[in-house]
């Protein structure tokens, strides 16, 4: 089978054009001309030089492909500003859902993240009916992969077979631009001795890359699965992160009413400052809330594994020492 993915030079995509060409498909992947291939080291795979951007480069690198894994996305809206992100997440899938339309694509698996559903009401568990809130509109990663989502059903009504996947926060190998690996980092560095009060799930990469390919064999077209695993504390997190590196356990939980004024310090820091931010104020108050979620749908319906968040600690944390990263 021939394949198309886009955003393989990064964590998620290189992990999904590895095990696409280890169970044998021929994989296309879509590069810029400065995109770095470290991630792709080992992988046969063809490249085809284009931009989620640029329709033209998306409608040739889709001939003769069945299947088409758009994970191609931004997060970093602090350094590279909302604009950026806006016009990467959502118009850059609104590009590739029309070149899989105009191309006769029979299946495209667009990946979102658990930030387009937002938080969960107090005491209750994120599951894949819940819809983004609107006051989470100021928050440019969630309220981008939302608009996508709505890109992704609009496709389908007009007859494009796409399924949805929402990964919560992945750990794992070929993490190059330690994306969630900078908390293995900040570990290390012995830089994790304080954490927010709330918490998040956490799952490994290879359940996240499982998740894919079942949903591409068998997700249900126009629906939407959560691809995540532990529920954890920050705090407990910490403390795994922390037995996994040898790095030093974190000492402190902020109280939750400290998050405000830190949030507007941080703010006003970087109001300032001449320099991309290294946390922004809405991260910071973000930190306070429980992003737990409910698997049970991807479980059910995609077999999707559930790996120990102890486990894809110490794999990413291999992986790292093995590539000299830590």
């Amino acid at each position: 089978m021939k394949v198309l993915v886009t955003g393989a030079t990064g964590f998620v995509g290189s992990n999904v054009a590895a095990a696409l060409a280890a169970r044998g498909d021929h994989v296309r992947v879509l590069r810029r001309t400065t995109s770095r291939l470290d991630a792709l080291e080992g992988v046969p795979v063809e490249y085809v030089v284009g931009d989620i951007l640029g329709p033209d480069s998306l409608a040739t690198a889709m001939q003769d492909c069945q299947v088409v894994f758009h994970v191609a996305a931004t997060a970093q809206y602090w350094r590279m500003g909302k604009e950026t992100v806006y016009r990467v997440n959502v118009e850059g899938t609104r590009n590739v859902l029309q070149a899989a339309l105009d191309t006769g694509v029979q299946r495209v698996v667009h990946t979102s993240s658990v930030a387009a559903l937002g938080y969960p009401a107090h005491g209750t568990l994120i599951d894949e009916s819940q819809v983004f809130p609107p006051e989470l509109n100021w928050w440019p990663y969630g309220h981008s992969k939302h608009l996508a989502e709505l890109e992704v059903h609009k496709a389908v009504a007009q007859g494009l077979p796409a399924v949805i996947v929402n990964p919560t926060i992945i750990i794992g190998p070929r993490d190059l631009n330690f994306v969630s690996g900078s908390l293995i980092r900040a570990s290390v560095k012995g830089q994790l001795r304080v954490v927010p009060p709330g918490g998040s799930n956490v799952v490994h990469v290879d359940d996240v890359i499982a998740g894919h390919l079942a949903a591409a064999e068998r997700g249900r077209v126009g629906e939407r699965y959560i691809l995540g695993a532990e529920n954890l504390s920050h705090w407990d997190a910490a403390q795994i992160i922390a037995s996994a590196t040898g790095g030093p356990r974190p000492r402190l939980v902020l109280p939750h009413w400290t998050l405000t004024p830190l949030a507007g310090l941080i703010d006003a820091f970087n109001g300032l400052s001449r320099r991309p931010p290294l946390v922004t104020g809405g991260q910071v108050r973000l930190g306070g809330e429980f992003f737990y979620v409910d698997t049970n749908k991807a479980v059910r319906e995609l077999g999707l594994p559930q790996t120990p968040f102890r486990q894809a600690v110490s794999d990413a944390y291999a992986w790292y020492q093995a590539h000299h990263l830590l």
